[in-house]
């Protein structure tokens, strides 16, 4: 029994030796395999960063881009006219001075949103959408330009001045009456003055003049620059004002009445002066004294 019992102990010693042996491949190879995992990451992101910091990829692309156009331009895909339609006040010329394309460029190659930029840049271009149109190769221009809507004055200057108050640096001769504006800030600040006085458009057509006095509030003058009615408005509550106005012209004729100035500045009180001054002080009204202007 007892030498069984010592070779069941000799087996098992033998055993264990003989699984110690075998674990140690196993966990050699692991740690090759992992070792191995990291070098190969580190000589990837090497590669990567050398590739980066050299532009090679960057110049590969652009070489292969080239081709690209290239072969464009084999099969016939070069620049065949220009069409511009909504042109009206923008020249041709300048037009054509700003993009910089003549027949024969590369149609593929030429950027887009760059010439929508350059169209853009020109004073009287308020937008732009350009477009390829292929088989003839021809770009459409298709313009929104802008509408002048008044006249500014400034330091003996005139601009116009477009519908959403830009200043447009280009000359403009009108062939027919249009809003004069005055005085600085009002380009920023006159969509904001026509919005509250728009509600009778019979009376709004026969303002002229527009002043932005000390950049806070307006005078307008009304039928003629030199002689006509000058309405004094306040600098807050132009609307509530406006409306006092036209009820005393709808009730009393105000506006039809020989005066040179209406002043609203005051709430509840109009002050008003008559074209031919007798020395009298200037006649007073509150809401009480209205109906007998």
């Amino acid at each position: 029994m007892s030498d069984m019992s010592q070779n069941i102990e000799t087996e098992k010693t033998q055993l264990t030796v003989k699984s110690n042996i075998v674990s140690e491949p196993k966990e050699f190879t692991l740690r090759f395999l992992g070792n191995l995992l990291i070098l190969v990451f580190i000589f990837l992101l090497a590669f990567v960063t050398l590739l980066l910091n050299t532009d090679i990829v960057e110049k590969k692309m652009q070489e292969l881009s080239q081709d690209m156009y290239d072969f464009a331009s084999d099969l016939g895909l070069t620049l065949d006219d220009v069409l511009i339609v909504g042109r009206d006040k923008t020249s041709s010329e300048d037009i054509l001075k700003t993009l910089q394309v003549k027949r024969g460029d590369n149609f593929l190659k030429i950027n887009i949103h760059d010439l929508k930029n350059r169209i853009e840049s020109l004073p009287w271009v308020k937008s732009a959408i350009i477009k390829r149109k292929f088989f003839p190769n021809v770009l459409e221009i298709i313009l929104t330009e802008r509408n002048v809507r008044s006249i500014w004055q400034i330091n003996e200057q005139f601009h116009p001045i477009d519908d959403d108050g830009h200043v447009i640096d280009a000359p403009f001769h009108s062939d027919k009456p249009i809003l004069l504006i005055v005085g600085e800030g009002a380009p920023q600040n006159i969509n904001k003055l026509l919005a509250a006085i728009s509600s009778n458009k019979k009376i709004l057509e026969r303002v002229k003049v527009a002043n932005y006095i000390s950049n806070r509030r307006w005078n307008l003058v009304l039928d003629d620059i030199e002689n006509g009615i000058t309405i004094k408005l306040p600098e807050e509550n132009i609307e509530t004002a406006w409306k006092k106005l036209l009820k005393l012209d709808a009730t009393n004729g105000i506006l039809k009445r020989k005066l040179t100035i209406i002043d609203l500045r005051l709430e509840g009180k109009v002050t008003v002066k008559l074209k031919k001054s007798d020395g009298k002080a200037p006649l007073m009204l509150n809401s009480a004294k209205e109906r007998h202007v």
